[in-house]
C-alpha cells in the first residue's frame, strides 16, 4: 500500500490535498465490498427463514427493520464522534461485531436469536460506514466524487455478491452454512488494520504541521439555505431507499409469486440487479465531479420514475431489463448526494456520512417492516405498485442552490 507524502503539502476542509491515493481508495472499497457482502446475506436467506420458521412478511420487515435500525441510529455518532477524535482501529473493532453477528445467525433457532444476529451486524455497520467513508475522502486528493464512487462500488459489488452466495451456499445446505462468511469477516479485519495504519500515519503526518498551508473552501450560501438544502438532500434519500428497500427485501418474492420461478433463480435476478447498483453507483461520482452533482441527481432521481411505474406490468423479461435499468440509474445519485452535502457542510465528514448512511439503513429498515406489514395486508404485487410513485420526490432537486465557493486561507 502506497502511503509516501511529500513533506509540503495541502489541506483543504482538513484534508490532505495531493493526487488520490488509489492503493487505500481500491482497499477501503475492497473492505466495504466485504462489508455488504456480508450484510447482504440477511435478505437473501429470506426465503429459507421463510420456509423453515414459518414466518411472515411482518416478521421478515421486522428482521430488517431491527439490522437496519442498530445500523442506521449510531452512525450519526460514531462520524460526530471521530470528526473530534478520529479512531484508525475502530474499523476494525467494529468489524468484529459483524463476526459475532454471523456466527450467532449460523446457530439462531427463533425469531427473537434472528434479531440479535442481525443487530450485532448492525452494530458491525455503523461504526464501519463513517469511519471508512472519512478514510476515502482523506485518499480523494480532491476528487471527492470519484473517491466516493470507488468507495460505494465494492459496498454495491458486495451487496450484489453476497446474494449469488447465499443462493450458493447456504440456500442449498441450510443455515449453518452462513459461517463460511465468518472467513470474509477475518479477512476485512486484517484488511481494516492495515487502512488503519495508514489512517494513522496520516493523522501523525497532519498534527506534526510542518510547511503546511490551510485551506478551506466556504460554501456562499445562507444558515437557512443550507438547513433546506440538507432536509431536500434527506427527502431524496428517502425516495431512494425507501424504494430499494422494496426491492433488496421483497424482489425475490415478488418474482416467485407472479412468474413461479424459483428460490434459487429469484436470487440470481435479485444479483442482476444488485450489480446494476454497483454498475450505477461507479458512473455517478465521476460524472457528478464533471457535470455538477445537481444534474446527476436529478437524473437519477426523477428521472428513474418512468421505469419504476411501468416495471410491475411486464412480463418476466422486461421485469428483469427494467430492473437493471433502474439499479443503474437510481444508485448514480448516491455519491453526488454526499459529496453535495458535504460541500455544504465542509469539515464534518463523519457527521454527514453517518447522518446520510445512517438515513439510508433508516429507510431500507423503516420501509422494509411498512411494506411487509403492507404485503401481508395485500400483496407482494400491490406494494411495487405503490412504491413506482416514490422516484416523483425528486422534482425537490429543483429547489438545491448551485453551489458557489470562497476559499480562506492562513498557515
Amino acid at each position: 500500500m502506497n502511503t509516501k507524502i511529500k513533506p509540503t503539502i495541502t489541506l483543504q476542509s482538513n484534508t490532505i490535498v495531493q493526487k488520490p491515493v488509489y492503493s487505500v481508495l481500491f482497499t477501503i472499497s475492497f473492505t466495504h465490498l466485504l462489508n455488504d457482502m456480508m450484510q447482504s446475506v440477511i435478505p437473501a436467506i429470506y426465503p429459507l427463514m421463510k420456509e423453515n420458521f414459518g414466518f411472515s412478511f411482518t416478521q421478515i420487515g421486522m428482521i430488517t427493520f431491527t439490522f437496519q435500525l442498530t445500523a442506521s441510529l449510531l452512525q450519526p455518532f460514531v462520524g460526530f464522534y471521530t470528526d473530534r477524535r478520529p479512531r484508525p482501529f475502530s474499523l476494525a473493532r467494529g468489524m468484529g461485531f459483524t463476526l459475532l453477528g454471523l456466527v450467532a445467525l449460523s446457530l439462531a433457532s427463533s425469531f427473537y436469536l434472528i434479531l440479535l444476529s442481525v443487530s450485532l451486524i448492525g452494530i458491525g455497520s455503523s461504526v464501519f460506514h463513517p469511519e471508512s467513508s472519512r478514510v476515502a475522502y482523506l485518499a480523494s486528493g480532491g476528487k471527492k466524487g470519484l473517491a466516493q464512487s470507488i468507495f460505494q462500488l465494492g459496498g454495491n459489488a458486495g451487496g450484489a455478491i453476497g446474494p449469488l452466495l447465499a443462493a450458493l451456499i447456504v440456500m442449498p445446505y441450510g443455515q449453518f452454512y452462513i459461517n463460511w462468511f465468518t472467513l470474509v469477516a477475518i479477512l476485512a479485519i486484517l484488511v481494516l488494520v492495515k487502512i488503519g495504519k495508514w489512517y494513522q500515519q496520516h493523522l501523525d503526518i497532519r498534527k506534526a504541521g510542518s510547511n503546511i498551508i490551510s485551506i478551506k473552501d466556504i460554501p456562499l450560501i445562507s444558515k437557512k439555505k443550507k438547513i433546506i438544502s440538507l432536509s431536500i438532500l434527506l427527502a431524496l434519500m428517502f425516495s431512494k431507499f425507501f424504494y430499494m428497500a422494496s426491492v433488496t427485501s421483497y424482489f425475490t418474492f415478488f418474482l416467485i409469486n407472479k412468474f413461479n420461478v424459483s428460490m434459487q433463480q429469484s436470487q440470481l435476478y435479485l444479483f442482476a440487479f444488485l450489480a446494476a447498483v454497483a454498475a450505477g453507483t461507479l458512473i455517478g461520482g465521476p460524472l457528478g465531479d464533471r457535470f455538477g452533482r445537481k444534474s446527476i441527481i436529478w437524473v437519477s432521481i426523477l428521472g428513474v420514475a418512468p421505469f419504476t411505474l411501468l416495471l410491475p406490468y411486464v412480463g418476466l423479461l422486461w421485469t428483469i431489463i427494467l430492473a437493471v435499468i433502474i439499479g443503474v440509474v437510481i444508485s448514480s445519485a448516491f455519491s453526488a448526494i454526499l459529496v453535495y452535502a458535504t460541500d455544504i457542510v465542509p469539515g464534518k465528514v463523519g457527521l454527514v456520512a453517518g447522518l446520510f448512511f445512517g438515513l439510508a439503513f433508516g429507510m431500507g429498515g423503516v420501509g422494509s417492516a411498512l411494506l411487509g406489514w403492507l404485503a401481508d395486508k395485500t400483496s407482494i404485487e400491490y406494494i411495487f405498485k405503490i412504491c413506482a410513485f416514490l422516484p416523483l420526490i425528486g422534482i425537490l432537486t429543483g429547489f438545491l442552490p448551485n453551489l458557489k465557493f470562497e476559499s480562506k486561507k492562513g498557515i
